[in-house]
């Protein structure tokens, strides 16, 4: 069985500049997903899919390869991931190269582990799933969320007003580290959520969303705690 990992990490970065290869606790934040990529040994080859040469070379230098570069198309600001892993397939496919399962790992993923690949793509083969897809449960019950409506605050779901949070349905959100996939079914549907789609279920400690720049502090503030030794 082939895989393939494909790193998603365009240049265009409006929010934090750069965002893909800034030095994130001491190096380029794209180099953890590149590493524990190749360092779950899962993956025939690991690649990065960029329209940026600085962004190639920095790749190449962490071990990755860049066997052709990105499209215009599928580096805009609206291209949907499902369609970059498409194109990439594609090009692939035209050099006579396939695969039977793929990752797809976004490039701001410090907290991504060699082991949750390899926990993610056995999943995936045991279980012959469209898909494997990270996620963590929110902190708070969103049943119980409040919204103003005509200037007045009011629960969103009334009915659960005083349902114990243990009471209700735990409901996560993608932590939005990857996404395995079988390749041949997902490129009949190019999308990343199948009929048999299966979770990975993460810790908080485990997750952070980076869109600004207090994100990406927080970031390095959870990605210390968990890594640096306790000082005695």
């Amino acid at each position: 069985m082939k895989n393939l990992a494909i790193i998603t990490a365009r240049g265009g970065s409006k929010r934090i500049p750069k965002k893909n290869i800034k030095e994130f606790c001491g190096k380029p934040i794209l180099a953890y997903a590149i590493e524990a990529a190749i360092k779950s040994e899962m993956f025939e080859e690991v690649m990065v899919s960029t329209d940026s040469e600085e962004i190639a070379q920095i790749a190449k230098s962490y071990g990755a390869k860049v066997p052709f570069m990105r499209s215009d198309e599928a580096a805009n600001d609206f291209a949907p991931t499902a369609k970059v892993i498409e194109e990439v397939v594609l090009s692939y496919e035209s050099e006579g190269k396939t695969f039977d399962k793929i990752c797809c790992i976004y490039p701001t993923a410090p907290f991504l582990t060699s082991e949750r690949l390899r926990e993610a793509m056995a999943k995936l083969i045991d279980t012959n799933a469209f898909s494997v897809v990270p996620v963590v449960r929110f902190s708070f019950p969103p049943q119980r969320g409040l919204q103003v409506k005509d200037g007045v605050l009011q629960y969103i779901h009334p009915e659960h007003t005083f349902t114990r949070s243990q009471d209700l349905e735990p409901v996560y959100h993608d932590a939005g580290q990857f996404y395995c996939l079988d390749r041949a079914r997902f490129m009949e549907k190019i999308s990343l959520f199948g009929d048999t789609t299966k979770e990975i279920i993460l810790d908080e400690m485990e997750v952070q969303d980076i869109d600004t720049i207090t994100d990406w502090k927080l970031a390095e503030l959870k990605y210390k705690l968990l890594h640096e030794p306790e000082s005695h």
